[in-house]
């Protein structure tokens, strides 16, 4: 990361806001990781309960896609809950809100959309 711009520093009113968003941001993961842990547990519990033949399910799903998909998008949560602890302690060493790329300035707005991102617009889309 190159040398962070004194004038990129968030506000105090900007680090409440972040603080608030990034709170509620990780309230909503950890809610979506338990349920969604609940769901792979049923899974699990309900193909251990059946035959193990779930090629042919009437609805016509697998269990195993069910259980991979499910998994997924555990493994997605866990890895933004990840994410969100970065960006906390970004906010606290004072980091937070400077591009990990280019060492300039997020955008306010493209951390209210994704309080945990990292970079900024530029360097996100040079990415692709």
């Amino acid at each position: 990361m190159t040398e962070r711009h004194q004038d990129a520093a968030l506000s105090p009113s900007e680090q409440a806001i972040m603080r608030e968003l990034l709170d509620a941001d990780c309230q909503e993961t950890m809610a979506r990781v338990a349920m969604l842990g609940r769901d792979r547990d049923e899974i699990v519990e309900s193909s251990a309960l059946s035959a193990p033949d779930d090629e042919h399910d009437p609805e016509g799903t697998s269990t195993a896609f069910e259980r991979a998909h499910v998994q997924a998008l555990l493994d997605q949560a866990m890895v933004h809950l990840d994410d969100l602890d970065l960006a906390f302690e970004r906010l606290r060493d004072g980091t937070y809100g400077i591009c990990v790329k280019c060492g300039q300035r997020i955008a306010i707005e493209r951390l209210m959309a994704l309080p945990a991102t990292k970079t900024c617009v530029v360097c996100a889309s040079r990415r692709r």
